[in-house]
């Protein structure tokens, strides 16, 4: 799914250690545990590490983690979170599913990653996509659009659209915090999109 080469591309160049090719997600997630390669180690109360099947038809990559997956060490467990996993579970989409983050530090005060963190921590990232081997991506947000594929276009121009990641289909949606503070159900609405570009997933993954 990914070479091994690419792991070393995508590091920052302030970073001069070597990042390894993890052999299993219990490695990955024991050096991620011990991370201490940006400064957001230094506030956070536990790294946020991925959740969910392992060998998933579905990955869902957010942003980074709140207030809640901070304190709990898991992602998507917050209010935006719930709302998403009711989403999928009406259009039975719930049952194969691994949920993770583009970072795995909680920032201050819920701010947006800035890019040097997002650089730092993305070979995590793809070495979890290249062991978990999901057959569909959704990207929850702007920010995991373009922490995955470098793509920096506002979620509205992308969202519904099919995307390509090393041979991995991409649907981008909106953020779940967003569809909270949005709530509409009116036709074209954020959340009505959001509804169709699951029911797009939910149709991909028959046919794969």
């Amino acid at each position: 799914m990914v070479k091994q080469t690419q792991l070393f591309e995508l590091q920052s160049d302030d970073i001069t250690h070597k990042l390894a090719f993890y052999s299993s997600l219990e490695k990955l997630n024991r050096a991620c545990s011990n991370c201490d390669r940006c400064s957001l180690s230094q506030k956070r109360q536990q790294v946020v590490i991925g959740r969910g099947k392992t060998q998933p038809d579905i990955a869902i990559i957010g942003e980074a983690p709140g207030k809640q997956e901070d304190k709990l060490g898991q992602p998507f467990v917050g209010d935006s979170g719930k709302f998403l996993g009711k989403m999928l579970e009406s259009i039975k989409l719930d049952s194969n599913v691994y949920f993770t983050n583009v970072i795995r530090c909680r920032p201050p005060d819920n701010r947006k990653p800035f890019v040097e963190e997002i650089k730092t921590c993305k070979p995590y990232l793809v070495d979890e996509l290249r062991l978990i081997r999901p057959k569909i991506i959704i990207c929850a947000g702007a920010t995991a659009v373009s922490g995955l594929t470098g793509k920096r276009e506002s979620i509205t121009s992308l969202r519904g659209k099919w995307l390509d990641w090393e041979g991995t289909v991409i649907m981008p949606i909106f953020h779940p915090a967003y569809l909270l503070r949005n709530p509409s159900l009116q036709k074209d609405s954020p959340k009505w999109q959001t509804w169709h570009d699951l029911i797009a997933v939910k149709l991909r993954l028959e046919r794969i």
